[in-house]
């Protein structure tokens, strides 16, 4: 692996935000590290690696900046791999001005985003997933993002690239066996039919983690879910119920939502945007601004993921217009059966018996957390968000398995049709060199700059 010329520099970067606080932190990392810290604190050796050191950082000047804790680790047992220093300070923003000119001035240059990482990575201590997944842990917005971020993290995609390029190397090697040794004593019933089994099975292994890949923007950006239903239905109390808060305004008078409210909630520990619609009905006799707002409802049901179709159950079913629910699946919908707290309707409770449904007050409250827990698994059986247990490959990732599936599954159909084995061997090469390329083993440089373009500085 080619390291990068910059990386004998040593770097500086706050790794705090900005603004004021208890504490910031400041980091280093690079040869300069002790010497900076045995300079600025007025000492004859560096501080003892791993040992929180307090002290009076002062700058090239001999002027106190601040009293700090320090803390020196030693090359190979640092998150870069190299000599790195961590410096705790008041979270003063002109403290940490004050610091990094300092430590510029003592020869540091300042970190780009991600460059810490990306360090972690040239230097051996994190795969390139695992380095990818360091920015998917800042980022994540829900806890199953976080949650699918920590296992990435982990290595556990490295380890799933390391048993997948065990089995594609343990089938090159009996193809080639054959190739080389043809006249040799080799297993009866062998041939092509056992390594064009175990590639087939692999490719298919492979296409099927890569088709998971369309669950990234779900986890990255969350998943919307149009609230939508008749005038006077509670679509804005339900809002209100499921965020836990006062954020649209109720009315009992039929047709007061005009206009439609976008906000985050977390269910199920999905990130999932809740969007209140203006309530629909026939749009004959209806005011103009409310025509309005019910083209602008059926926009946002078209565009959702998911509907929640909410209806008043103590009332006969609504006359809804009849492209609700067409846009979506019948799956794709959870009927809200609200005002559960009144004497239902029996049309109503046996309305759209093809829909999930959920009884729920978004005035008492009763049933919320069961229309959460039922949101939740419905998102769930619908596709529209991975399951727990599911795997979710970026789309780097993604794109470099779908490589080595159509490479593996080239070489399969070729052992098969007769095809001199040389060249189903080399397409098994191609997909051990695209599975490398998930891991690491990448020497394009703007592969890499792609990689942690996304970065915070200081990470």
């Amino acid at each position: 692996m080619n390291v990068h010329a910059d990386t004998a520099d040593t770097i500086v970067a706050p790794a705090t935000p900005p603004g004021e606080g208890a504490l910031a932190l400041v980091r280093l990392s690079g040869p300069l590290c002790a010497a900076i810290a045995r300079d600025a604190l007025g000492r004859r050796e560096p501080p003892v690696p791993r040992r929180a050191t307090l002290g009076l950082w002062r700058d090239t000047a001999g002027t106190v900046i601040d009293q700090c804790v320090v803390t020196l680790h030693a090359a190979g047992a640092s998150y870069t791999g190299e000599p790195a220093l961590e410096i705790t300070c008041h979270g003063n923003p002109l403290i940490v001005a004050a610091l990094l000119r300092d430590c510029r001035a003592r020869g540091c240059r300042d970190a780009t985003g991600g460059e810490f990482t990306r360090r972690a990575f040239l230097n051996g201590r994190l795969d390139l997933a695992q380095a990818e997944a360091v920015a998917d842990t800042i980022h994540a917005r829900s806890e199953r993002a976080l949650a699918a971020a920590r296992r990435q993290l982990a290595g556990e995609l490295g380890a799933r690239v390391a048993a997948w390029t065990e089995r594609a190397l343990a089938a090159l090697a009996e193809m080639e066996a054959y190739i080389d040794f043809a006249d040799e004593d080799l297993p009866a019933g062998g041939g092509v039919a056992a390594p064009a089994a175990a590639l087939r099975g692999l490719a298919d292994e492979l296409a099927a983690v890569a088709a998971g890949a369309r669950f990234g923007p779900a986890l990255r950006d969350g998943v919307t879910v149009a609230i939508a239903g008749a005038p006077n239905a509670g679509k804005s109390s339900l809002l209100n119920a499921l965020l836990g808060e006062e954020r649209a305004l109720v009315s009992a008078e039929p047709g007061t939502t005009r206009d439609f409210i976008r906000e985050r909630a977390s269910v199920g520990g999905h990130a999932v945007w809740l969007v209140d619609t203006a309530g629909l009905r026939a749009a004959a006799g209806a005011a103009e601004i409310e025509r309005l707002g019910m083209e602008r409802a059926r926009a946002q049901v078209a565009a959702a993921d998911f509907l929640l179709l909410v209806a008043d159950v103590s009332t006969p079913p609504p006359a809804l217009p009849e492209w609700l629910p067409g846009p979506l699946a019948p799956e794709r919908v959870l009927l809200a059966l609200n005002k559960c707290d009144l004497p239902a309707c029996a049309e109503t409770a046996a309305w759209l018996p093809a829909l999930r449904r959920a009884e729920v007050s978004a005035r008492t409250g009763a049933g919320v957390d069961a229309l959460r827990g039922a949101l939740a698994d419905s998102l769930t059986a619908a596709g529209v968000v991975p399951d727990c247990d599911a795997f979710v490959a970026g789309e780097r990732h993604a794109e470099a398995l779908r490589r080595a599936a159509g490479a593996l599954g080239t070489a399969a159909d070729a052992l098969l049709a007769g095809t001199a084995p040389e060249f189903a061997a080399s397409d098994v090469r191609l997909a051990l060199d695209a599975l490398g390329d998930i891991t690491g083993r990448v020497d394009n440089e703007r592969v890499l700059d792609k990689v942690f373009a996304t970065f915070c500085i200081g990470k």
